[in-house]
């Protein structure tokens, strides 16, 4: 089961599509297939039955981008690598964390999910970058906060701008490395962004811009 979110854009996976540990799972066609997040593991077949149903060979995964180092969202990556050879890419900052499995920053040990080591192809740097595909691009935005290593992923299809924005939410933990004020100036830097759609991490999609505006102003509102 999959659906499509908008042109090029498709939900497949999540807690109700997938297992209920895992975040929610987009994928993007750009003629080259892209994976943001990858679930925590075990609902792997799943997303890979989801990806078909929408149409696509999961094999033929290009690139999987890792938003952060959680492992709701990271849990399937080395699956997914050894199956697909599909270029993995995340922030410097989270990096150590992803690589090594740390069980405490990934949250593994929340999850009772052993990480297994995970090497990444692409480590993002700075402010971020634009990821070029054959059939468009991706831009990658550092927005520290939940985690050092936290980043959105900007797409422009169909006229509109769609933000792949995972944890916007928090939640906020000293484990995670997490800063509140970072945060705070990542939220303003998104909403200047005025995205058209927000593919949320956990909790769904908000279209039109005044929802996703609404949606983020609501949290900032929240965490003072």
């Amino acid at each position: 089961m999959s659906s499509k979110v908008c042109e090029g854009v498709y939900l497949v996976g999540g807690s109700d599509l997938s297992d209920d540990r895992d975040c929610l799972v987009y994928l993007v066609d750009l003629q080259d297939l892209v994976l943001v997040d990858c679930g925590a593991g075990p609902g792997w077949p799943r997303i890979r039955d989801n990806i078909h149903s929408a149409g696509f060979d999961p094999d033929k995964i290009h690139t999987l981008i890792l938003t952060h180092g959680h492992v709701d969202h990271i849990g399937a990556a080395r699956q997914i690598q050894e199956e697909t050879s599909c270029r993995l890419v995340a922030h410097i900052e989270d990096v150590p964390f992803i690589e090594s499995g740390d069980p405490s920053f990934t949250a593994s040990s929340w999850y009772g999910i052993k990480l297994k080591k995970i090497k990444l192809d692409k480590i993002i740097t700075g402010i971020g970058e634009k990821l070029r595909f054959a059939g468009g691009e991706l831009e990658l935005i550092h927005t520290p906060g939940h985690t050092p290593g936290s980043i959105v992923v900007l797409l422009e299809t169909g006229g509109k701008r769609v933000l792949f924005g995972q944890d916007i939410h928090g939640p906020f933990d000293p484990s995670f490395k997490s800063d509140l004020q970072a945060w705070r100036t990542s939220m303003q830097r998104i909403l200047e962004l005025k995205v058209d759609i927000l593919c949320e991490g956990h909790f769904g999609i908000y279209q039109p811009a005044e929802a996703v505006r609404r949606y983020i102003k609501g949290y900032l509102n929240t965490y003072k």
